[in-house]
């Protein structure tokens, strides 16, 4: 694992036609309580949206609906997982889970089944000079998204 990168999994309840899913709590170990803002994108199947990483905000992020794989690679280099790369599959069929990007840790996505609409919840509002965006196709992160 990398440091700071947590996942919760997440336990459907079947209800008539459907079903629910509570995502995050205040109260949860890995939430902290915080909150600045809640988004949602949609990305077309086989849409590859990475990488990018905030040096001050926190993602959660979660696959609504369809199947999505994310990536995740610590830049921070006083970490004890500097260079490390995680990847994780959730939506529809790949699971449900919520998983947090910390501040210097670069994350994104490509759309396995789509569309994809994901879920994100910031510590803190949008600003674009927190985020520095890479190429999906830098080497310095040692994974391929077109595989």
């Amino acid at each position: 694992m990398i440091h700071g990168v947590e996942v919760k999994e997440l336990k459907l309840h079947d209800n008539d036609g459907g079903f629910f899913v509570e995502l995050i709590r205040t109260s949860d170990p890995f939430f902290r309580g915080a909150f600045g803002q809640l988004s949602h994108s949609m990305a077309l199947e086989g849409t590859i949206k990475a990488w990018h990483v905030h040096q001050k905000q926190t993602d959660w992020m979660y696959v609504a609906m369809g199947d999505a794989r994310i990536g995740l690679y610590d830049m921070r280099k006083d970490s004890s997982t500097y260079g490390k790369v995680m990847m994780f599959e959730a939506g529809d069929k790949a699971g449900r889970r919520v998983i947090k990007a910390p501040p210097g840790v670069a994350h994104g996505y490509k759309v396995l089944k789509g569309p994809v609409h994901m879920i994100y919840v910031m510590d803190l509002e949008y600003d674009p000079s927190d985020i520095v965006e890479h190429d999906h196709r830098d080497p310095r992160f040692g994974y391929d998204w077109t595989v």
